[in-house]
């Protein structure tokens, strides 16, 4: 299938997912994650392998029980790129709650940093935000170009301004300086480039350290955002913290530790909805043996 072809299909499966009511979506992704979860595949042995390190503490059936909802979850978040790529800005505000421990605005005194976390839910708050604010986002470009173009535009669309990463500092800096506020997320492994390792659930992760020298650089604060998908199929909670205090502290391994704890910290209040799918744990400490087999 040449990158045309799908990405009239993608686009047109997914602007068919953004008029169906929002419930019938959400349940025809859960059903769907509950199916695929029962077939072996890459991403289930890297989301048991994810669960048994982070959470050594739980039995092997509440692993699993974890497990089955989490693939339910990831599956049901791309059911809902329809409404998040496609929906209209009634239905998304509609759709989202929004709890903020800051004021918001177009654009901030001080340098604004969001940062986001791989949570079921992101790509909801991100769009969200965008209607109400401006915004940049930097993003990870996706090595399918079909899905990569559709992305790209849809997230813009109401006005958001992409910038992939890899692109130059100067243009992260000039848009904070703006005032704008700049979008992210840092808790993938994107290799030992900038990184360092520290306890991840008690696992030494891999874990950027580019937020932390950004924020020194342009003496910007760090807000943390994440972005929690309801119960009942109501929705979605955008829930905005206070700036993360002493940060960045003149370490960047520490700033790399606050940050993780922090996000574990919220896990453990969703810990289904956190995209244990991806190899976070991919690279290791020289002499630790891979743990993704």
């Amino acid at each position: 299938m040449n990158q045309k072809t799908q990405h009239a299909l993608t686009s047109g499966l997914l602007r068919m997912l953004a008029v169906l009511p929002y419930g019938l979506v959400a349940r025809a992704g859960e059903t769907l994650g509950q199916l695929l979860y029962r077939l072996p595949s890459k991403r289930k042995r890297i989301l048991h392998t994810n669960l048994r390190l982070c959470f050594p503490e739980k039995t092997k059936a509440q692993r699993n029980s974890l497990a089955s909802s989490t693939f339910q979850h990831v599956v049901r978040s791309y059911f809902e790129r329809g409404v998040q790529w496609y929906g209209s800005a009634k239905t998304l505000t509609r759709l989202t709650e929004l709890h903020s421990a800051i004021e918001l605005a177009d654009t901030y005194e001080q340098p604004t940093i969001f940062l986001g976390f791989h949570f079921a839910g992101i790509e909801a708050g991100c769009v969200y935000y965008s209607i109400h604010h401006a915004l940049a986002s930097l993003y990870t470009p996706m090595s399918n170009q079909a899905v990569e173009n559709i992305s790209r535009v849809q997230r813009s669309r109401f006005g958001i301004e992409m910038v992939p990463r890899g692109s130059s500092a100067r243009q992260t800096l000039n848009i904070l300086k703006s005032g704008k506020p700049i979008m992210l997320a840092a808790d993938m492994d994107f290799g030992l480039r900038d990184s360092v390792f520290v306890p991840f659930f008690g696992v030494q992760a891999c874990t950027l350290t580019a937020v932390s020298r950004l924020a020194k650089i342009s003496g910007a604060r760090v807000v943390p955002f994440l972005t929690e998908v309801l119960p009942d199929y109501q929705g979605y909670k955008l829930r905005i913290f206070e700036p993360l205090q002493n940060y960045p502290c003149g370490d960047v391994k520490a700033d790399a530790l606050l940050t993780n704890q922090f996000l574990e910290s919220q896990i453990q209040d969703i810990p289904e909805q956190y995209y244990w799918v991806h190899r976070r744990f991919k690279r290791r400490p020289e002499g630790e043996l891979p743990v993704y087999q």
